[in-house]
């Protein structure tokens, strides 16, 4: 009887083991993949957010754009990497806990078994103690073999058992161990090939110079100034008004047309001189704004993305 009650306490251990093995590596199991699905999201909202950053630098002046346009290769590498760490979380991780739904239940149904087994060598011993008690010989002695046989059957159904079980928590513990050694690597890589591309993204963006986008937006909204000899015109209008109190002679007519002709031709040739002034400007303007924008092309050649960067490397080899 004593082996029954440790046969008991045996059992209850077992389910135990499977009750909280199911239940917490189903809860892993779940929040896992929940882990991974928000990763996806994180990957398409990234992926909105590169999108975005192109359609912002192509209407942006070339330092902002160039740095911009980078961002967003980088951004989109990122993602790449963010990709196959999803990939790997689902097939490393997710799926070997996913399986334990099913080891569970034929550990379930072995203890079953184990159970049956364990209830026949109970009804046969307590058969045997009632033979017993009545003493009839021929009885106790068939009853005895009947237990007997019930016995061994029940200790071979424990030991097997048992090894099911030790060799069931021994494959969990490997699992277990396995992958979260799994989940800290996947993630040490993602993070790992993050961290370098966002450094090189990061030195990227300190390049920007943007006292030159600055003097760029400048000069293109700064409105030309257009001369005009105002006091002349006032001169004119003064000159040719008459006053309303007498009556304009031939002489004054004659010297009022003489001076207006000759205020339009001064009028002319100033005008004609500043033209010619600003045309000197504007070339040298021009001169200017070629020399600026010389340095806003090299910084497209010699600033690069890491994604740039590595996929010219990859040619290479």
């Amino acid at each position: 009887m004593n082996s029954l009650f440790s046969r008991d306490n045996q059992l209850k251990a077992i389910e135990s083991l499977l009750n909280d093995s199911e239940k917490y590596l189903g809860q892993f199991c779940t929040t896992f993949a929940s882990y991974t699905r928000k990763t996806a999201k994180l990957r398409d909202k990234a992926d909105f957010l590169v999108r975005q950053l192109n359609e912002f630098a192509s209407n942006e002046d070339p330092e902002l754009r160039t740095c911009m346009k980078n961002l967003a290769e980088d951004l989109a590498m990122v993602q790449d990497y963010r990709q196959a760490e999803v990939e790997r979380l689902e097939a490393r991780v997710v799926t070997p806990l996913k399986a334990y739904g099913d080891t569970v239940k034929i550990k379930r149904a072995d203890l079953k078994r184990f159970n049956a087994d364990r209830n026949r060598e109970m009804k046969e011993l307590q058969k045997l103690e009632k033979i017993r008690l009545k003493n009839p010989a021929d009885r106790q002695s068939i009853a005895e073999v009947s237990a007997q046989k019930a016995t061994n059957n029940a200790n071979r159904s424990t030991r097997q058992m048992e090894e099911t079980i030790s060799e069931f928590q021994r494959q969990k513990l490997e699992d277990v161990k396995k992958v979260f050694s799994e989940f800290i690597m996947v993630e040490m890589l993602f993070h790992a090939k993050a961290l370098e591309v966002y450094t090189h993204t990061f030195q990227n963006l300190e390049t920007l110079d943007i006292d030159k986008d600055l003097e760029l937006f400048t000069r293109r909204i700064q409105v030309t100034d257009l001369p005009l000899d105002i006091q002349v015109l006032q001169s004119v209008r003064s000159t040719s008004s008459s006053p309303p109190y007498s009556s304009p002679t031939h002489s004054t007519v004659m010297r009022t047309a003489d001076l207006f002709t000759r205020s339009r031709r001064s009028t002319s040739r100033q005008q004609e001189d500043i033209e010619d002034e600003d045309n000197e400007e504007e070339d040298e303007e021009e001169e200017d704004v070629y020399e600026s924008e010389g340095p806003y092309e090299e910084p497209q050649t010699l600033r690069e993305s890491y994604a740039a960067q590595y996929s010219r490397v990859r040619r290479q080899t």
